[in-house]
């Protein structure tokens, strides 16, 4: 049996700019928001090897990884604007320049944009049904 006709409809390509729908945007905000607390972790991390192996710019590491994660919650707050997911994709560009000071931030990278894609495809989608829900309800 198929689902209903709005459920079938081909789906579109992940969004680099635009508005998204009520539950895109909230699972978008969840996102950059756990990925604010790795982040920092890693800021942590790489201050901490950095100070530990003598390396001066130790406290930068620190500073630029702090700022990121800032950044972060704040682009997670601007997800209900059209250019959040615009930067929600340099979050995840920046995620994976850190990877040049503590390399295992390549996986924290990895990890956090596949999830923000499947959130990108699985929003919309979520979004589609609901929209087509709520316009069955108001007939």
């Amino acid at each position: 049996m198929a689902g209903p006709p709005h459920t079938l409809r081909r789906m579109a390509a992940v969004p680099f700019y635009g508005a998204t729908g009520k539950f895109t945007w909230r699972m978008g905000a969840v996102v950059l928001a756990a990925q604010s607390v790795i982040v920092f972790l890693g800021a942590l991390v790489a201050r901490t090897l950095g100070a530990a192996n003598g390396d001066p710019a130790s406290g930068a590491y620190l500073l630029v990884g702090s700022g990121l994660a800032v950044a972060c919650i704040l682009v997670a707050g601007l997800m209900r604007r059209p250019f959040g997911v615009t930067l929600g994709w340099l979050i995840q560009v920046a995620t994976f320049l850190c990877a040049l000071v503590l390399p295992m931030m390549l996986v924290v990278g990895v990890i956090f944009t596949v999830l923000w894609v499947v959130w990108l495809w699985q929003g919309q989608r979520i979004d589609a049904i609901q929209a087509g829900r709520a316009q069955e309800a108001g007939h």
